[in-house]
């Protein structure tokens, strides 16, 4: 084979090689073209499309009465776009002057070569103005929303607050985000190979769609009255804190929740006068005091309830037939159980009593005799009845458990200082529902504060609907323990409770916190009217109060002066009850 020969094989052999490749090429370039061309377009679109998030205005909360408790307003979103600035040294001067933030940190993000770089969000609308006055290439100002409460502190550790996100972070604020939080909209722009935004091409504009308003059970003029008189008893007594809780025991809706030294709710990172900031040396130490202000005492926190788990006794003894209203008991002042002298509040004794005036007087001698009768399958059978074994399933985050015995490791002294309500702890929200059994006749709400939803026309879009026990006690005890509890507001230790023109009940308790060689207490007072058709509950605590500690004394006054505005509130037509002797029964 000649030379000739071999080179026009081997020509042949690279056309042939370079006719595949071509056909190849033609056929992935066709399959691309036709099979592939939308993916590769959205591809590009990605290189040349900056999205900007349009944050989406917050549901608004109201109060029973459409009050706004929660609200937006008008903010902005600054942010850069390095590709697009063309005098950066203006850029980082006015910045750093207008929005107050150090040099060296807007400069870091100016020279950042990202797509987009946010500066600062909720920044006020008259500063986001200004700066968008100055025409500073590559800085963009967007509208934006932050949470606005027109009332400061009021119902902060109920209401909550959310972040720089717009994101709910306790309260009713997380609870309900995702209804409150809305969708956000984006801003679409194009640009050029550069990233620089090409000026003919509209902005594509996807708006945000506001989140839904929320109507809450809880009555901005309850709410006020009861804050205003826990701050003055705060400040008289000197107390570490005063809690409230108003509640309509037939179906569990909360009127009002006050948890008073409260903080501000515009303000929810700077620490309020009642923590020691001498102790603010790190931010562990920092956000532990943050956290401990903004604790909901009503749900977050167990105590000892002292006197007022007296009607749980009573209740769980009725029912189980262990005494009956005439039974007599005698008190020298005190009682020995096994190996405890356990004292009566009144040291002389009260002598010979029968059950009624052994709750009257709230005889801690008789409530053990009582709760030995009753025998612990008994309490226990009624304390799972009364929800006391359980939370109580109210709409806020954190709520705590309570903290009992192990019934198997109850023995006489356990069962000696549960029927007067020490030795384990619950929260006050815990007892409020299980009085309210009590007071509605026997069904087990589940109290709440969030009751309906509704869109931006106001359409109703979600009403939320609560779980109940009925004929968890029997309606007889019911009737029994709501005149029993008059007795004690009428006649008992409870008659500083009292409100004129209303029939009142209720049951005091002065309860020793731990350790008990500390000296100091937990003063309480659990109220409801009318006693005939209960419609309205309420505890209130002052917790270490300084002087006068007695529940009787100084939390039954406080408990009625905030019922004496609250009740012609609700009953501006109720007329003064009378007794049967024509004598006004307040």
């Amino acid at each position: 084979m000649g030379p000739g020969t071999y080179n026009r094989k081997k020509i042949l052999v690279v056309v042939l090689c370079m006719t595949v490749v071509l056909v190849l090429l033609f056929g992935r370039t066709a399959y691309i073209m036709i099979n592939k061309s939308a993916y590769y377009k959205e591809k590009a679109d990605d290189l040349h499309e900056r999205e900007r998030v349009i944050k989406a205005a917050r549901g608004v909360i109201y109060d029973r009465n459409g009050v706004v408790l929660a609200d937006n307003q008008s903010v902005c979103t600054v942010s850069v776009i390095h590709n697009q600035i063309t005098d950066p040294e203006q850029v980082i001067k006015v910045l750093s002057e207008t929005l107050e933030i150090d040099e060296e940190q807007v400069r870091s993000r100016v020279e950042k070569v990202t797509s987009i770089e946010k500066i600062r969000s909720n920044v006020p609308k008259e500063t986001g103005d200004l700066i968008r006055s100055y025409k500073l290439d590559g800085v963009m100002v967007d509208e934006d929303y932050s949470r606005y409460y027109p009332y400061d502190s009021l119902a902060s550790k109920v209401i909550g607050f959310t972040g720089g996100d717009n994101q709910g972070i306790i309260g009713l604020e997380v609870m309900y985000d995702e209804y409150l939080q809305g969708e956000p909209g984006r801003i679409l722009t194009v640009t050029d190979v550069s990233g620089i935004e090409v000026d003919n091409e509209a902005e594509k504009r996807v708006d945000p769609v506001m989140g839904e308003s929320l109507y809450l059970s809880l009555d901005y003029n309850i709410q006020s009255y009861a804050t205003q008189v826990a701050e003055r008893v705060l400040e008289e007594k000197q107390a570490k804190s005063v809690s409230v809780i108003l509640m309509n025991p037939q179906n569990g809706e909360i009127y009002a929740m006050v948890n008073v030294p409260e903080f501000d709710l515009n303000d929810p990172f700077t620490l309020n006068g009642t923590v020691d900031t001498t102790e603010t040396g790190d931010a562990e130490t920092t956000q532990d005091l943050l956290n401990q202000m903004w604790r909901n005492g009503c749900i977050n926190d167990t105590y000892e309830p002292g006197s007022t788990f007296k009607i749980i006794t009573a209740t769980a003894a009725l029912e189980t037939g262990a005494v009956s209203l005439s039974d007599t008991f005698f008190c020298p002042g005190y009682r020995v159980v096994a190996d405890r002298r356990i004292h009566c509040a009144k040291t002389q004794g009260h002598g010979s009593e029968t059950f009624v005036e052994g709750f009257m007087n709230s005889c801690n001698p008789v409530f053990i005799d009582v709760g030995a009768r009753t025998g612990v399958d008994g309490m226990y059978e009624y304390l799972e009845k009364m929800g006391l074994m359980e939370k109580t399933g109210i709409d806020l985050p954190g709520e705590a458990s309570s903290i009992m015995h192990d019934k198997e490791n109850v023995g006489e002294v356990e069962l000696a200082t549960i029927s007067f309500g020490q030795s384990f702890q619950i929260t006050p929200l815990q007892l409020l529902r299980a009085v309210s059994a009590v007071l509605n006749g026997g069904t087990l709400v589940t109290p709440h504060i969030g009751m309906y939803t509704v869109d931006g026309e106001g359409n109703q879009k979600n009403v939320f609907e609560y779980p109940t026990k009925k004929n968890v006690l029997s309606g007889e005890t019911c009737e029994t323990l709501k005149e029993m509890m008059g007795l004690v507001v009428s006649e008992g230790g409870g008659s500083k409770g009292a409100v004129a023109g209303y029939s009142v009940g209720g049951k005091t308790a002065t309860s020793q916190k731990l350790p008990r060689s500390a000296g100091k207490y937990i003063s309480s007072f659990m109220a409801f009217s009318p006693v005939d058709d209960p419609q309205i509950v309420g505890i209130l605590l002052i917790d270490e109060p300084v002087g006068t500690y007695y529940g009787g004394t100084i939390a039954a006054p406080a408990l009625s002066e905030i019922y004496s505005m609250v009740l012609p509130y609700l009953y501006p037509e109720e007329k003064e009850i009378e007794t049967e002797s024509g004598e006004s029964a307040g």
